[in-house]
């Protein structure tokens, strides 16, 4: 692995693109860091513990803290994240499905990408807005008041929602630019340099919370997180190999085809798609329940969805759902077997068309069960834990972080790996 590392850096090309992507990590962090003007710093403080005594809210404050990598603590330029991109671009992709408009551009190749790619920064705007607003009123129900200078409230509350609208264009912009000029899925790389942020943090945190007990405790929460790894990394490379047979055809002179191959199709073909679907809905409630602290039934529903046994059922059965349909939307077994077809390919033993197309239909929802389950349970287990021990390193670097580095680095190493073969190369881990 060093080996290929040191390959890497030899090719000025992807030196530069490196290079570029670091550069492009490091000013999206220094950007967190920046708060935004008008906010009273030292009323902050405080704000996203759980010591307090409205539970719900501070929950919801610590969640979307965890989500901004802890720029929201900051009240920083930065403070709505990557969240209101990937938003955009999920509900998109899922109008792709039921919008014929849509579906026809989607499959127009780039000029349709790009198109679609428009939309979705048209609806990271307005999705913005929306949580910039959001954000203002979710600081005022804590008693927090934007004011100073003898100017009125509404002009630090206009510059403040802009400022976080503003913040976050720019990071879908840095977003952008790492996709293009860069290695890796930019929007990936920033939500990897989140989570990344926050792991010193909370092994500190969790160290420091208490005595030989909580140490103990944070070094076997590290050996399962390091053993776990594997685990995951084994079902995300995981595959169901379908045999596939092309019928020799002549082509002028030539004799086309004859050869046998397999159709592959990934174990977990949602990812981690599922547990931000889950976790969006369940939380939401929490987030509303902020802007009403006097509605006791809100707060008591907000609550229960939010935490306990009832969270931990919802959690599982929303996941398994949101795999099935994610899974569904993404891979398309009548249009795969529509290609096969064309293709003058067949699975043995199975008549082409649509019985072709049920056989891949049941292959793929075999599997998806499983990975559904595993999925449910690298994100509900660190949660139970939690709810017994309290401890701050759980919160932080819990199951779906670690799904998301694990799927981040593996990504990127497989595009630096595909760059180095072009260079004769024998590979990354070579």
């Amino acid at each position: 692995m060093l080996t290929g590392l040191k390959n890497a850096f030899r090719i000025k090309e992807l030196r530069g693109k490196i290079t570029f992507t670091i550069a492009m990590l490091v000013l999206y962090r220094l950007g967190a860091h920046v708060p935004v003007p008008g906010i009273p710093v030292a009323g902050m403080a405080g704000l996203f513990g759980l010591n307090g005594d409205n539970t719900v809210a501070e929950s919801a404050m610590a969640l979307l803290n965890l989500f901004s990598g802890g720029a929201l603590s900051y009240v920083s330029v930065f403070s709505l994240g990557i969240m209101p991109y990937i938003t955009s671009s999920i509900i998109l992709q899922m109008l792709q499905s039921v919008v014929p408009s849509l579906h026809e551009l989607a499959r127009e190749g780039e000029v349709g990408q790009t198109k679609i790619t428009q939309y979705s920064r048209y609806l990271t705007l307005a999705l913005a807005i929306l949580n910039g607003i959001g954000y203002l009123f979710l600081f005022k129900s804590f008693g927090i008041q934007f004011n100073g200078a003898g100017a009125p409230e509404v002009i630090f509350d206009i510059m403040i929602v802009g400022t976080l609208v503003a913040g976050a264009m720019l990071i879908m912009w840095i977003g952008e630019l790492i996709t293009q000029r860069g290695i890796g899925n930019g929007m990936s790389l920033i939500i990897f340099a989140n989570i990344m942020a926050g792991l010193p943090q909370a092994v500190f945190a969790s160290v420091s919370d208490g005595g030989t007990a909580n140490i103990i405790l944070t070094l076997v929460i590290v050996i399962v997180i390091l053993c776990v790894i594997p685990l995951i990394v084994f079902v995300e490379r995981g595959q169901r190999r379908i045999p596939v047979q092309y019928a020799k055809r002549v082509v002028g002179r030539r004799i086309m085809g004859g050869q046998s191959t397999y159709l592959p199709i990934k174990v977990n073909t949602a990812g981690v798609i599922p547990i931000i679907f889950a976790s969006a809905l369940l939380y939401f409630p929490a987030q509303l329940a902020v802007f009403f602290p006097g509605i006791d039934w809100i707060q008591a529903f907000a609550g229960a969805l939010s935490s306990g046994w009832i969270n931990w059922v919802l959690n599982v059965v929303l996941i398994v759902f949101f795999a099935y349909f994610y899974t569904s939307m993404v891979f398309n077994p009548d249009d795969t077997a529509e290609n096969l077809k064309r293709q003058g390919g067949f699975i043995p033993g199975v008549r082409p068309g649509r019985a072709t197309a049920n056989y891949i239909k049941n292959a793929l929802n075999k599997i998806t069960l499983p990975s559904a389950v595993f999925l449910a349970i690298i994100a509900i287990v660190p949660s139970i834990v939690f709810s017994f021990t309290g401890n701050s390193l759980i919160q932080a670097f819990g199951g779906t972080s670690i799904l998301i580095m694990v799927g981040v680095v593996m990504d990127t190493i497989s595009k630096v790996e595909s760059q180095l073969k072009m260079y004769d190369y024998d590979g990354f881990f070579k």
